[in-house]
């Protein structure tokens, strides 16, 4: 979360949504991470479904569940997932193909 508003601040050109596939339960928890980690500017949704794999199959039906999951959108807004923690290399080179 630290690394994500980071890139807030170095680059506010990009688009980030957050979305959580927690319980309902979990909301204020993620309020909390949230406001912690100044991210409560992003666009964030809380998607609740008693059947978790459901939701994770209607997400990405090549998605098992782990954690986390970012998928990024190019201009033509095609879709590539990514299981796991990204490093700040990561995503600056993940951007620089992206923006570019």
């Amino acid at each position: 979360m630290t690394l994500l508003s980071d890139l807030t601040k170095i680059r506010p050109e990009v688009n980030i949504v957050m979305l959580a596939t927690d319980d309902v339960s979990a909301t204020d928890l993620i309020q909390t991470v949230l406001a912690k980690n100044e991210l409560t500017n992003l666009e964030h949704w809380i998607l609740a479904e008693e059947n978790a794999q459901k939701l994770r199959y209607e997400i990405d039906p090549k998605w098992y569940g782990e954690l986390p999951r970012t998928y990024f959108l190019n201009k033509n807004h095609e879709r590539h997932g990514i299981s796991g923690a990204l490093s700040s290399e990561d995503y600056k080179n993940i951007f620089r193909v992206l923006l570019n």
